[in-house]
């Protein structure tokens, strides 16, 4: 089982790491998008700066994930972008649900590997 943990470190760690990174340097060349409630939504994240902020928070929380240590730390700033990740492809764009489904799959397990660091949270 600590094997399969590392192994989904590596991979949310690198996925958040990359695409996080993306927002702020643009090697990932984008295809052009019809108009939808997805592209508005999107345009309106991007021109208000707040996608900068998003792309922070899933470097810096992919970052603590590939290092492990910290790992329930990279799990908090990452859950409320996972969430919306998942909601976004939901609601807006179906067309990335599956791998919205398995990002959200690899933290769900992680959370489970940590979950007494988050017995806390759930305590009365």
């Amino acid at each position: 089982m600590k094997i399969v943990t590392i192994i989904a470190h590596v991979l949310l760690g690198l996925m958040f790491v990359v695409f996080g990174s993306n927002i702020f340097l643009h090697f990932i060349p984008m295809p052009e998008q019809k108009p939808s409630l997805a592209t508005d939504f999107a345009k309106a994240l991007m021109e208000s700066h707040y996608m900068y902020v998003v792309g922070f928070l899933q470097v810096a929380g992919g970052l603590l994930l590939l290092i492990g240590r910290y790992v329930p730390l990279g799990l908090t700033l990452l859950g409320p972008v996972i969430m919306n990740i998942l909601l976004f492809h939901i609601f807006l764009e179906p067309s990335g649900l599956p791998m919205a489904v398995v990002v959200s799959v690899l933290a769900l397990f992680l959370l489970w590997r940590y979950r007494t660091n988050f017995a806390g949270l759930v305590e009365p």
